[in-house]
């Protein structure tokens, strides 16, 4: 991509702005951690078989790889006085997230048979996904549009922080919500009380902070953003997908190589994970058995504990420069493989949540110094449709590694700990990737 010298002057922000961009972004990751943290024991409850495990998560990337980029390119060509460009997405992504948080726990309770209830859940949770996608997007969009270069380490550090503070409360729910009384099992093929109120709870909070953030937050007008992008306000944004994608600056293909070996293993954790410590350490793999459930509850209390080092990571990762940069990306996935491997073999509850002290370095890594990266080499043109492609980076491993799962489990033994494994592996491939990756900076100057 042939880049001339821009006059790009984005200008530093007050702290209290970056807190306010980033704020909302607490909300919209509960729903993706109750989703997360939640899927394989909801799949499991309501009767599916854990070698077709990978059918039910092969839809949320999905649903990602469309949803992001659309929202990118549409929301580039939107502005709406007195909202703004990314935060109408926003607000329609909120409603229809919050009514999907109330059906989803509820997908065996409505009297279907297994299979109805099997297929209302998986429409449940693409619906679920196409939401909060929609959602998240624009906090991830705002900080492009906006921070200057000197502040976007510290700015994806505290997106990733309050995201993973609405993390943290979100996997503890289902946890805390029976040490107080709320009941933790129930009739065959339905969800617990502890979960269906951890969703109600979530998506309460999730009005709360994206009515703050749409409150608070005033987005750059036309003329504003494009005096300093350092852009013709006038000029034609008409491309195409196909002409954007091929003008890409070269880190968006390089980075996706290392995207490619990060997210695969997260996906096996998330399929995979709450079924590992129900057998490495409660000895069961009957997903209707009190002990099942109560190791679906330590899941997300591990879960928590992943978010909880993001958080305290995530305040170091906002002091990097571009002379450390790499070298952290590389150690957060070396770190990450730890943790899979510790966690595929963990014998105890502190074991486990020692492999989750790395695997917690990892998530935060992944989801801040990539972007930063990314960021620093855009002009602020097609900023919205770059920043959702890139998240077909995100999403397509995961759809390979589930496609990739129904081989691999069998070949492995049927074994959930041995796919874990994989995830290490896939990880430690991905620290050499980082040094594939050149960083530029157009707002420097630099170019390709």
């Amino acid at each position: 991509m042939n880049r001339k010298k821009l006059n790009k002057r984005l200008p530093s922000l007050a702290f209290s702005v970056l807190m306010l961009m980033t704020f909302g972004n607490l909300g919209t990751s509960m729903a993706f951690s109750l989703q997360s943290a939640n899927m394989g024991r909801i799949f499991q409850t309501l009767g599916a078989d854990p070698t077709k495990l990978g059918w039910f998560f092969i839809l949320p990337p999905l649903a990602g790889m469309v949803v992001q980029p659309l929202v990118g390119y549409f929301s580039d060509r939107t502005w709406i006085p007195k909202i703004g460009r990314r935060l109408p997405y926003l607000i329609l992504g909120t409603i229809v997230a919050v009514i999907v948080m109330f059906l989803l726990p509820n997908s065996g309770s409505f009297g279907f048979k297994t299979s109805t209830a099997l297929w209302f859940g998986a429409v449940t949770i693409l619906f679920m996904d196409l939401s909060s996608n929609m959602s998240m997007q624009p906090f991830k969009m705002m900080i492009s549009d906006m921070v200057n270069d000197e502040q976007k380490d510290q700015a994806w550090s505290w997106q990733t922080i309050w995201g993973n503070i609405g993390g943290v409360a979100a996997d503890l729910f289902p946890f805390l919500l029976t040490w107080i009384g709320i009941k933790n099992i129930a009739a065959k093929g339905e969800l617990p009380d502890s979960v269906k109120w951890s969703f109600y709870i979530g998506a309460a909070i999730l009005i709360v902070s994206s009515i703050f953030t749409i409150c608070k937050v005033d987005e750059y007008n036309p003329e504003t953003y494009a005096k300093y992008h350092g852009l013709d306000q006038d000029a034609n944004i008409s491309e195409n997908f196909f002409t954007i994608i091929k003008h890409a600056p070269k880190v968006f293909w390089t980075l996706g190589i290392v995207e490619f070996f990060s997210w695969t293993g997260f996906q096996y954790l998330w399929t995979y994970g709450a079924g590992t410590v129900a057998q490495n350490i409660w000895h069961t793999t009957n997903a209707s058995s009190a002990a099942y459930q109560a190791a679906g509850n330590w899941f997300g209390v591990l879960s928590a504990v992943e978010v909880a080092v993001a958080i305290i990571y995530g305040l170091i990762l906002q002091k990097l420069n571009d002379r450390i940069r790499k070298p952290a990306y590389a150690l957060g996935m070396i770190l990450g493989a730890l943790g899979f491997w510790g966690l595929s073999v963990a014998p105890t509850k502190l074991w486990s949540v020692i492999a989750f002290i790395g695997i917690g370095m990892c998530w935060v890594t992944i989801n801040s110094i990539p972007f930063t990266i990314l960021t620093n080499a855009l002009d602020g043109k097609h900023d919205g449709t770059y920043m959702g492609l890139f998240n077909s980076w995100v999403c397509f491993p995961q759809v390979v590694a589930s496609v990739c799962s129904f081989a691999l489990y069998p070949l492995l033994g049927n074994y959930m700990p041995h796919m874990l494994v994989v995830a290490a592996v896939l990880a430690l491939i991905g620290a050499f990737a980082v040094y594939v990756v050149k960083e530029i900076s157009v707002e420097r100057g630099d170019i390709e």
